[in-house]
């Protein structure tokens, strides 16, 4: 299948569950447009509502976005955005301990959250039946959290035990820490998400409340909901539900002080392996920012798939890698690229890492072919018809867009940013930000006589 018929297909696609498709006398991938007819509103209090219909099925998506994350948090307090993504199934006033999972489950729904640098998110998918009673117990966690120092202590030991298991034992994980610890002196992204041991010990109880007061209040949170409801009444019952709850003042401003590299970091880390590994980061751009749409087509190239450059290059023709992981991160701020590997058994770290940086090279100093171009936007636009294509999958990418682009409107123009990429644009980009003097690399060397898992 040419490239021209992969994309006509993925287009066809998109048109089957999307609301809209712009047609006119264009390329097939500029024509497409992403049209949800998204209906906004706001609360008296400041809280933000983005209600999308979707009757394809009788369930309803509903997510809580607040914009905390370990961006901000302050040093000493590290972990406590995470720390709270715990302490919110702890009961509330009228939902008491373990029944927010009890009632969720006994509708035959399901819940969960995730924390990351820029927010701390809630979602639950559930029979539509169940709107009123999901609203009723997402407000009165937010309205009335218990914060004891019992379900602090429980949960700040369950917080340490994922910390000793995705960090401490963890041969990826430690290497992230260290990586970012070292590609960022200032910016709070200095810091893990899951926090540092002391600063977990050091949380108090009236850091909780103070946190919960600032960060949780209704003028700094998001709900989308998708799915299986009329938005009048979806409003309506949200309104009386969060209505009473009072706003707060605005959370302090992140500082916007990470100096500008001014050459290669470089460390090192010993631990138990069997191999050794490379991760490698490059300071780019926030998600908000124009550059985003060219790296993230040469995150693929770089990449995504069997036949992406790095996993070709290194783990096929030279075969001295095992595996390759390439992540255009998007964040609120200043974010990184990052490339991770690790070696094959008996090759040098210096091997590995030589051939990353002499093929990341060649895409600043050579031009990215036509077709190489064509198989990044048709990837991205494969992933992105995927993401859409379930309410949960919509109500997550609407609010992802809201909070890291800056507005959920963005999604609907994203195919057509990544169309428009010209093979100028991906070299422009690779010479801005993937260059020597951008970079962090962190090698992991196997501590001697350990043959620990990966």
């Amino acid at each position: 299948m040419s490239s021209g018929e992969a994309m006509t297909k993925a287009g066809r696609a998109l048109a089957s569950f999307l609301v809209s498709t712009a047609v006119s006398a264009v390329p097939p991938l500029l024509a497409q447009e992403i049209r949800f007819n998204v209906v906004p509103y706001r609360l008296d209090n400041g809280l933000r509502v983005l209600a999308l219909e979707d009757h394809t099925i009788p369930t309803v998506s509903y997510y809580t976005f607040f914009r905390v994350g370990s961006r901000d948090e302050r040093p000493g307090r590290t972990g406590i955005s995470h720390l709270f993504e715990h302490m919110m199934f702890n009961g509330a006033k009228k939902y008491g301990p373990e029944e927010f999972d009890r009632q969720m489950e006994s509708r035959g729904g399901f819940s969960n959250a995730f924390t990351t640098e820029d927010m701390t998110v809630y979602h639950e998918t559930f029979p539509a039946e169940a709107l009123e009673q999901v609203i009723d117990m997402e407000a009165d966690r937010v309205a009335n959290l218990q914060i004891s120092e019992e379900n602090l202590r429980k949960e700040r030991e369950v917080v340490k035990e994922e910390r000793r298991l995705r960090v401490d034992n963890d041969i990826f994980g430690a290497m992230e820490e260290l990586l970012r610890s070292q590609a960022y002196q200032a910016h709070p992204y200095h810091w893990p998400v899951v926090g540092w041991m002391a600063d977990l010990d050091a949380i108090t109880v009236a850091d909780c409340k103070d946190y919960f007061r600032i960060h949780y209040a209704p003028n700094n949170a998001t709900i989308v909901l998708v799915g299986d409801f009329k938005s009048e009444r979806a409003i309506d019952l949200i309104g009386k539900a969060y209505g009473a709850i009072p706003a707060q003042a605005a959370p302090p401003a992140v500082v916007q002080d990470e100096p500008e590299q001014q050459g290669e970091r470089r460390a090192v880390l010993r631990k138990a392996a069997q191999v050794p590994a490379i991760a490698v980061a490059y300071h780019v751009t926030p998600a908000s920012a124009p550059d985003l749409f060219a790296l993230d087509l040469l995150q693929i190239i770089l990449g995504e798939g069997e036949t992406s450059r790095l996993t070709r290059r290194l783990v096929y023709e030279k075969e001295i890698a095992t595996r390759v992981v390439v992540n255009n991160e998007w964040r609120i701020d200043p974010s990184t690229f990052v490339i991770y590997a690790e070696a094959k058994s008996g090759v040098t770290p210096e091997t590995l890492a030589a051939a990353i940086h002499e093929e990341v090279a060649r895409l600043s100093a050579e031009d990215v072919p036509d077709a190489e171009l064509q198989k990044a936007r048709n990837i991205r636009t494969t992933s992105q018809v995927k993401e859409l294509k379930t309410s949960n999958g919509k109500a997550e990418q609407i609010g992802l867009y809201e909070i890291e682009l800056g507005g959920y409107q963005r999604l609907f123009t994203v195919l057509r940013n990544y169309g428009s990429v010209t093979r100028a644009d991906l070299k422009a980009a690779a010479a801005r930000f993937l260059h020597p003097g951008n970079r962090t690399v962190v090698t992991l060397l196997p501590a001697a006589g350990d043959q620990g898992a990966r």
